[in-house]
């Protein structure tokens, strides 16, 4: 059911919705992308716009994703996505995040920290083709990572050394460092993925404990030397959680251009 006040066409590839802001004059426009199906519900990728102009991008995870996550899975290297989903093609142009990736560790994964579960919730910024062609033999690492990370090198028994946490299928991951060093498990965080030395993923990184909280939370988004300054990058990232539909928004917003800022 569409809420009074929404006025709804279809166009085609996408789904438009506007909602007319009374008194201020804004047309704001949500385009929706795919949606998969994870743990028994569908996350779904959009994007909002005003004035034809992307001002936000991101993801609705219903609690179920989290609520019905199994408790064991089977171990699978590299590891299987749980969801590959596009980013609706006017977000794609505007920003260059072209699909979400969406990872369930149960167990959690090294360092130390992330010992616990969580969810890797991926936003690419290349091709699902570049992404499967990532194979982890090129070490090369970025000259520059964002203020305040670093890229470990992780030891993982029977898999050998992962160099700067390297992931076929994914990529690299640098990490905050002040979250490296403490003795106490993570909550929430933000990834920043490379290959071969440059920038490819934005990664909210939450834990299932903190989701199942069921309160919007946000989590700060760094600037990224080496990010391609031809797309619009966030500058904010907020999950915000609605209690009637039981689902978060992950929101990425504040966009402008790298060189802007």
């Amino acid at each position: 059911m569409i809420p009074s006040g929404f006025v709804a066409r279809v166009v085609p590839g996408a789904l438009c919705v506007s909602l007319m802001l009374a008194g201020c004059g804004a047309d704001t426009t949500l385009i929706q992308g795919d949606c998969a199906t994870v743990h028994g519900s569908d996350i779904c990728t959009w994007g909002e716009s005003v004035g034809g102009a992307v001002t936000s991008f991101g993801a609705t995870i219903p609690i179920g994703v989290i609520a019905n996550a199994p408790a064991e899975m089977e171990m699978a290297w590299p590891p299987v996505a749980s969801a590959r989903i596009p980013l609706p093609e006017a977000v794609q142009t505007a920003t260059g995040v072209q699909v979400l990736t969406v990872f369930w560790e149960p167990h959690g994964h090294p360092p130390g920290p992330y010992l616990t579960p969580h969810f890797d919730f991926h936003f690419y910024g290349i091709s699902m083709a570049e992404l499967d062609a990532i194979d982890c033999l090129d070490v090369s690492k970025p000259a520059q990572l964002a203020a305040g990370y670093e890229m470990p090198d992780v030891s993982i028994p029977e898999l050998g050394d992962l160099i700067g946490l390297c992931v076929p299928a994914m990529g690299m991951h640098s990490l905050p460092s002040a979250e490296m060093n403490a003795s106490e498990l993570f909550a929430k965080t933000m990834v920043v993925g490379y290959y071969q030395t440059r920038p490819i993923f934005i990664e909210p990184m939450i834990t299932a404990q903190t989701m199942l909280g069921r309160q919007s939370f946000t989590v700060d988004v760094p600037t990224v030397p080496g990010w391609p300054t031809t797309g619009q990058y966030p500058s904010s990232f907020e999950a915000v959680y609605d209690s009637t539909a039981e689902s978060y928004r992950f929101v990425f917003s504040g966009l402008a251009g790298l060189g802007t800022r």
